[in-house]
């Protein structure tokens, strides 16, 4: 794919997303090499966690723009990073989560139909017992944090090292097409030792639970980019008629705008506003819209060619659209919809 503009046209960008852009096209297989990907996972992922919104958010689309598994691998490790600082900041963590440089993190909590992680406290120690799913790359990576319930109606954020007794992660099932190299599976947890990351629910409270879920969103509106750019290019073709030029036309409205929303957040994050959530639930579901309406787009006017010849261009199709299931449609509208009529 060509290199495409990434920048959020605010005052005082950073060159971050140039600079990570060019690093992940140096990496071979970017995106397939699973070990080698996340090496430069670990030698970016610091960078771009400690960048403002905007460089930050930009770096993650600059690197979806690249590869769509490789943004995949990058979010959830920068997300950690994030969350481990923002913890001791306010004095919610201690240096036993400390993993050190060469970790490589996830963030599992996610929950699932019959199978629960319960945490607990024993002998001075936590220990986490029980199944969580869909955690992606959970063999491979060294430490995620992980959220486990402490009460009936109460969770807990906790660091766990992948590779210590206790921690089992499944090979399986995934049948994806989509981010097909990017595992997500369960984990099991047998009296594994845990460090607390806040208090009970801190990990939902705090304003970067909002500020990870807009990260997401950058990384859909990067991966859609060099979708939009294969559209003006069919446009651009000689004999290209009027409908190939309107696919192409909507489909870079689509993305201007979602571009726009995605400026407007990070002005409001750097000014700190009030009500974190409500934006973030904004700015996902008209950025998973949008993708969802370029890919669409793309289908439509490219026809079956590029899925079925173009091996970059139908996987990136795929990896899209099964990371865009990490937006739950009229569910999240949903939550919207009584956050902004609460209000």
């Amino acid at each position: 794919m060509d290199d495409v503009d990434v920048t959020l046209g605010l005052e005082g960008s950073s060159d971050l997303a140039a600079t990570i852009s060019r690093s992940a096209r140096a990496v071979d297989r970017f995106g397939l090499d699973v070990g080698a990907t996340l090496a430069w996972v670990r030698s970016v992922g610091a960078d771009v966690a400690s960048a403002p919104h905007a460089a930050g958010w930009e770096s993650l689309a600059a690197t979806a723009a690249v590869d769509v598994a490789g943004a995949r691998m990058l979010e959830p490790h920068v997300d950690a990073l994030q969350i481990l600082e923002q913890a001791a900041r306010v004095d919610a963590v201690s240096a036993e989560a400390a993993a050190g440089p060469d970790a490589t993190w996830g963030v599992f909590a996610a929950e699932g139909k019959d199978v629960s992680v319960r945490a607990r406290e024993r002998e001075g120690r936590w220990i986490l017992s029980g199944t969580k799913p869909w955690c992606s790359l959970a063999t491979h990576l060294s430490h995620a944090l992980v959220t486990a319930w402490t009460a009936p109606d109460e969770r807990r954020l906790f660091a766990v090292d992948l590779r210590s007794p206790g921690v089992h992660p499944h090979a399986g099932p995934w049948v994806s097409r989509g981010l097909a190299q990017v595992v997500s599976a369960p984990v099991d947890f047998d009296d594994a030792v845990a460090t607390p990351i806040g208090d009970d629910g801190w990990y939902l409270r705090r304003p970067g639970f909002a500020w990870g879920g807009i990260g997401v969103a950058a990384v859909w509106w990067g991966a859609s980019l060099p979708v939009v750019g294969a559209l003006a290019r069919a446009a651009a073709r000689e004999g290209a008629d009027q409908l190939a030029a309107a696919y192409a036309g909507e489909a870079d409205a689509a993305s201007w705008a979602a571009r726009a929303v995605l400026a407007d957040a990070a002005g409001r994050a750097a000014r700190g506003i009030d009500a974190p959530a409500v934006l973030a639930h904004r700015v996902r579901a008209t950025v998973a819209e949008t993708a969802e309406r370029i890919a669409s787009l793309a289908e439509q006017a490219l026809g079956p060619g590029p899925l079925t010849t173009d091996e970059p261009f139908a996987r990136r199709i795929a990896d899209l659209r099964i990371y865009l299931r990490q937006h739950h449609g009229r569910r999240d509208l949903a939550g919207l919809g009584r956050k902004v009529s609460s209000s």
